[in-house]
């Protein structure tokens, strides 16, 4: 079990470095399924979640070899396993990538239903529908979804709702297929055209990734090739959340500010300092922040996965904030662990009403999820002594690469406190930020 102890602080100062995107990474990772020969990844993120899609794909005979810093090397044949690990799958979401490229490339695909955070329902039907539209037979078996198709064929796919993990399947999958295909309702964030430019680079032929219609003409093959990922908006926009709850002036480097667009219209509006750059944010806030409200929404609106950090941040806010949650239906479970810190938070519906208060209170808290342990490490940051956060699954390691030495940097106080030493019996380390 993992537990972080974080003391509060006075304000955060310095310069931190973004990762490698996450949610580009993944789908990423099972397109190069869909490949032959050796492709090169860059600026992949140490963590949890990748080394579990790096397993996947070494269990479908694939050879994937992660080398520091940030490189990832892939070997892929002709052919790939087409069973995917229940073990592994039902363990991560994003593991149900793999299915499109599989059946794309096999004819056959068997992957079990997946696993993740628990933030929602989020069913892959619509994943499905997609695969159907494209000349698939699916059915449910013990489990798993098994899918089958002699060839794919290329067809217009409606989405009932601009889901990106169902733009990435249904894109991935025809890039084989035979004809065109076309989506529209896609999803336009910012991982999706990180992904055709990397499906485009291997030999793909996509357009109009980042709009609401994609157009894919299959192709015959594709080839292993050299990318870089893209920087992670999501931490990026965490770290602004930070500096402008606890104050302080904070750079963040090597980001894309185009894609923190909203995030920064945000801050501006709670009265935060921001500079852009060409490569780079910088954050400075004094004193409390303004409230206001904010609804998240599909790119280009608010992100979701921002919103347990700005919650955090609008704690503290001067006056009341209204958050409305769009796109998951349980995405407000980390608010009752910020009312134990002292947080004036009312849920109606999808609506959390947030009363700022002047400080938050130490207290021991529990992460349900990823985002939501983000937002948990910012509002202990912003408290008033130590917080200890109770993250047993290690929800925080799964989406921030090295996120407790980055916010050491910034002269957070954060210690990773062994499961004995919490219960009064010696440790025999302590393992500092």
């Amino acid at each position: 079990m993992r537990k972080l102890l974080v003391k509060g602080c006075e304000g955060l100062n310095g310069e931190v470095s973004v990762s490698g995107s996450k949610n580009s990474a993944l789908p990423i990772l099972a397109a190069t399924i869909l490949t032959e020969g050796q492709t090169t990844l860059s600026s992949i993120p140490n963590l949890l979640d990748v080394m579990t899609m790096l397993k996947v794909l070494r269990a479908l005979s694939i050879r994937a070899e992660y080398y520091h810093p940030n490189q990832v090397k892939i070997w892929v044949g002709s052919r790939v396993k087409h069973v995917a690990p229940y073990q592994l799958v039902t363990r991560m979401r994003a593991s149900f990538f793999v299915i499109g490229p599989i059946l794309a490339k096999m004819g056959f695909a068997k992957v079990p239903l997946p696993g993740g955070c628990a933030i929602g329902s989020r069913p892959v039907d619509i994943h499905i529908k997609g695969l159907e539209r494209l000349g698939a037979k699916v059915r449910m078996e013990h489990g798993f979804v098994v899918a089958e198709a002699e060839k794919l064929k290329g067809e217009a796919v409606h989405l009932d709702f601009p889901s990106v993990g169902a733009t990435e399947t249904i894109m991935m999958a025809a890039t084989l297929a035979i004809g065109e295909t076309t989506i529209n309702n896609a999803a336009r964030e910012p991982e999706i055209v990180d992904l055709a430019n990397f499906l485009n680079k291997a030999g793909a032929q996509i357009t109009g990734a980042g709009s609401e219609e994609i157009k894919i003409e299959g192709v015959k093959r594709l080839t292993g090739v050299n990318h870089r990922i893209i920087p992670d908006r999501i931490e990026a926009g965490t770290f602004m959340a930070a500096a402008a709850a606890c104050g302080g002036a904070v750079t963040i480097k090597e980001v894309i500010p185009q894609q923190l667009e909203v995030a920064i219209l945000k801050m501006k509006e709670a009265g935060v300092e921001v500079v852009t750059g060409e490569d780079f944010v910088t954050v400075k806030s004094q004193g409390r922040v303004k409230a206001i409200d904010l609804s998240t929404l599909p790119h280009p609106g608010f992100p979701t996965d921002l919103q347990p950090q700005f919650c955090s941040m609008l704690c503290r806010a001067e006056g009341v904030s209204v958050v409305k949650e769009t796109v998951f239906e349980s995405r407000f479970t980390h608010l009752n662990e910020l009312k134990r810190m002292g947080a004036d938070i009312k849920i109606e519906g999808r609506s959390a009403i947030i009363k700022g208060v002047e400080r938050l209170s130490s207290a021991p808290v529990v992460v349900s999820d990823l985002r939501a342990g983000a937002g948990l490490v910012i509002a202990a940051l912003s408290a008033v002594g130590e917080t200890l956060i109770d993250d047993r699954d290690r929800q925080i390691e799964r989406g921030y690469e090295n996120i407790l030495k980055k916010f050491g940097g910034l002269g957070a106080d954060i210690k990773v406190v062994d499961e004995r030493e919490d219960q009064g019996i010696p440790a025999p380390h302590l393992q500092g930020a």
